[in-house]
């Protein structure tokens, strides 16, 4: 009877042995937080990141301007570099082997240079290499390809990889139905593998707003100005940091629902698998 009960008792011991160890880790965080909170100068915190004068007069330019052209670059981007990876996934999965050859260089040399050094061979080597061309729309032209070559790269992997996802069997019943190879790809392969990589190509998104900090490279103007270039330029002024505050609360603005719109969209696709 007495071996019969000795199970038991050890299945408790390690219960209480956990909550043991939860409530130490709580402890210790605790600890954390009220030793930074006594000891932490908040008052010469506030006064260096919390100005409230500083950040009510960044205000309304850091938001129809700065933040309107941050969206803007965002948008252009990513348009550029969802059709293009769109054509080098393509070309990636032809059967001509000088496509699948010169996508492949292009995705493993784009994904390995900074995204800063693209947006500068763009913004003043095509200049040089083509001095009777320039690239449509000015800066808002350099920035769509500077950052969307970039963006295009890792579009690539990702829609190569939705195409791969949907069932092979889609395709060949589209051709057995006499559907061509490119029109079976385009009306029945690419919608279900776009509604696959939905959730990545949203975090995509997130990323190249972030990116569009680097746009400061290429000189831009009042009018073409983007937030942290233009939260750099009060810091300057004001000699006080509370414009970068400011700037990260917008960009948060914006990537925060973003994320939480790719965790509703990854959870959507759980169910549906």
């Amino acid at each position: 009877m007495t071996a019969l009960l000795r199970p038991p008792a050890r299945r408790l011991g390690m219960r209480a042995r956990r909550r043991l160890s939860r409530g130490a880790a709580y402890l210790v965080f605790a600890a954390g937080v009220l030793l930074v909170g006594l000891t932490a100068d908040w008052g010469r915190l506030a006064d260096a990141f919390f100005r409230w004068d500083v950040a009510r007069d960044m205000f309304p330019g850091v938001v129809t301007t700065a933040l309107v052209n941050t969206l803007l670059y965002t948008a252009l981007a990513f348009a550029f570099g969802l059709v293009f990876g769109l054509l080098l996934a393509l070309a990636r999965l032809s059967p001509v082997a000088p496509y699948r050859w010169f996508a492949a260089a292009y995705v493993e040399v784009f994904r390995g240079l900074p995204a800063l050094l693209v947006l500068f061979l763009v913004g003043y080597g095509i200049p040089l290499a083509f001095p009777d061309r320039e690239i449509p729309g000015g800066v808002y032209g350099s920035v769509a390809v500077g950052l969307g070559a970039t963006a295009a790269a890792y579009t690539a992997e990702t829609l190569r990889a939705g195409i791969q996802a949907v069932p092979r069997g889609q395709s060949e019943a589209a051709r057995s139905l006499g559907m061509s190879a490119p029109r079976a790809m385009m009306s029945i392969v690419l919608p279900q593998a776009l509604r696959i990589v939905t959730p990545p190509l949203t975090n995509e998104f997130v990323s190249l707003t972030k990116d569009t900090s680097l746009v400061y490279v290429l000189g831009v103007t009042a009018g073409t100005i983007e937030l942290t270039k233009y939260a750099g330029d009060v810091l300057n002024q004001r000699v006080n940091a509370t414009p970068l505050v400011v700037a990260g609360l917008l960009y948060l603005a914006v990537t925060l629902p973003l994320s939480q719109l790719v965790r509703v969209l990854e959870r959507r696709a759980a169910r549906g698998r």
